[in-house]
């Protein structure tokens, strides 16, 4: 007889994950997703389960990354309970067809176009921000009248576990299923149909997510990441940059999220005061034992732990610091860290550090910073801070990322207006706000015709007269239309 080990290893395989989606398929059908009262019923409950759960959502956010609570609330509690008072607020809108214009040749007719769910959709959330990016998208997957499978991450068990008995409460399990496990049961779902995956994480499993999509022509989601650069004039308040810098990178789960800063440039003759300052400032931040303050998260587990210090322990990079390098492998900390032209064949300056690792590249002049980041992959957010107009101006237009943000890290986020996603290698498609609707959504073009108006120009037999009088339609040429009417050539 098999032990309970043994069946709880095997109890999610590819007949589950099959069953899972044709009884998520079910409930699509029966039209139960779609109405409008049950999608502000269940944001209703995702919202309730924000405000009397919060105190276990942070208890686990700690568990799996000793993230402050301060943190905790901030970028992930305060953002979800956003995500849904918009979503109630602007569902009725969003949900009503678009009414559009229509052309002569169609006339008379009326044509509108109408919003509808995908269907069944799959979201595969990341660890580093695991509430978050989990929920962000079910909301959006549910307000869109999907039915919906959510897949945490393994590497944040702890909120991972709490998301699935969460949601088993508080939403209905009809149509809102949680999957928990690592690379079997993902790629169990992975084989299945779905009508979209969204997957936030890194580029090489988002191209194993993008190459199992394909073989069933599904459509996808992808938020990765990159290695952003944040540029810095000599021109600015050097003290509030140095703290919006060190609150975009260090207080944002010590480095390891997806909009952090990778790099800074700036030219060779300002590092040195930049430097100075940011040291400056993260001694008042986290102390002289910046290791045991409270304020700052671990790395996520050994793996990553041992990734991040063979990137200092580079020959190339180890002779480079300028700041920090202490690191504990006992309670998986590694201090704010700050690198200064690493040498360009070093692993750090091509690989995504997602880490409290900072690198500083020194440019003759601050507008070289431009073609230093266009000689890279495109990132997922591009940081400048300067008071020249003409400078801000042309990073705007030169730089192709999926964000920019002037004088502030990571901001952009906060606003539910704006859409978040990358573009090239850092991702493709975007959510927050309408974007999030629109992500899990078919607009679907519908044309209104009565039975007048009728053309018999448009049918054969075809003449030299029909076709003169359909060339004036197609122009959309009333005096043409006139004079073909009358045998005018």
């Amino acid at each position: 007889m098999a032990s309970e080990e043994q069946v709880k290893n095997s109890a999610f395989d590819t007949e589950a994950a099959n069953c899972l989606v044709k009884e998520l398929r079910g409930t699509v059908v029966a039209g139960k997703t779609k109405s409008y009262e049950w999608r502000v019923s269940q944001l209703k409950s995702l919202l309730k389960m924000v405000e009397e759960r919060d105190k276990q959502i942070c208890d686990a956010l700690f568990s799996d990354l000793s993230k402050p609570e301060m943190e905790a609330f901030i970028h992930e509690i305060a953002l979800i309970k956003n995500s849904c008072k918009v979503a109630l607020k602007k569902l009725k809108e969003w949900m009503k067809p678009e009414k559009v214009k229509t052309t002569l040749s169609t006339f008379p007719s009326s044509a509108e176009i109408v919003p509808e769910p995908l269907g069944v959709v799959l979201v595969i959330s990341a660890w580093n921000y695991p509430f978050l990016l989990s929920v962000d998208p079910v909301i959006g997957a549910i307000a869109a009248g999907n039915a919906v499978v959510l897949k945490p991450s393994e590497i944040a068990p702890a909120m991972s576990s709490l998301l699935k008995k969460l949601l088993e409460e508080y939403l209905d399990n009809s149509a809102v299923k949680v999957v928990e496990g690592g690379v079997p049961e993902t790629s169990a779902l992975l084989e299945q149909k779905w009508d979209k995956i969204f997957y936030t994480g890194n580029g090489r499993i988002g191209r194993v997510v993008m190459a199992a999509a394909a073989k069933h022509l599904t459509p996808v989601v992808l938020e990765l990441g990159g290695k952003s650069p944040v540029v810095v004039d000599s021109n600015v308040d050097l003290t509030v940059t140095a703290r919006r810098i060190i609150g975009g990178k260090w207080a944002c789960n010590n480095g390891q999220a997806c909009v952090a800063p990778d790099y800074i440039i700036t030219t060779k003759q300002f590092a040195p005061t930049l430097i100075d300052t940011i040291k400056q400032e993260l001694l008042k931040f986290y102390g002289e034992d910046p290791l045991n303050s409270p304020d700052i998260s671990r790395v996520v587990n050994s793996n990553h732990f041992a990734r991040l210090s063979k990137l200092l322990d580079d020959d190339r990079v180890s002779g480079k610091i300028v700041h920090g390098g202490q690191t504990d492998k006992s309670s998986l900390k590694i201090a704010p860290t700050i690198v200064l032209d690493a040498e360009e064949d070093s692993l750090i300056m091509h690989e995504e550090i997602f880490g409290p690792l900072l690198l500083v590249v020194t440019v003759e002049k601050i507008e070289d910073g431009i073609d230093f980041i266009n000689s890279r992959s495109k990132p997922l957010a591009a940081y400048i801070f300067t008071n020249n107009k003409q400078l801000k101006q042309d990073f705007v237009s030169n730089i192709s990322s999926g964000a920019i943000v002037v004088n502030d890290i990571s901001l952009h986020l906060m606003v539910d207006t704006l859409p978040f996603g990358g573009v090239g290698e850092s991702g493709t498609g975007a959510y927050h706000g309408k974007f999030s609707f629109d992500a899990f959504t078919h607009k679907k073009a519908v044309l209104h015709r009565s039975f007048l108006g009728d053309a018999p120009a448009r049918y054969p037999p075809y003449t030299a007269g029909k076709l003169r009088l359909l060339k004036a339609l197609l122009d959309g040429s009333i005096f043409g239309i006139i004079r073909a009417l009358f045998g005018f050539s």
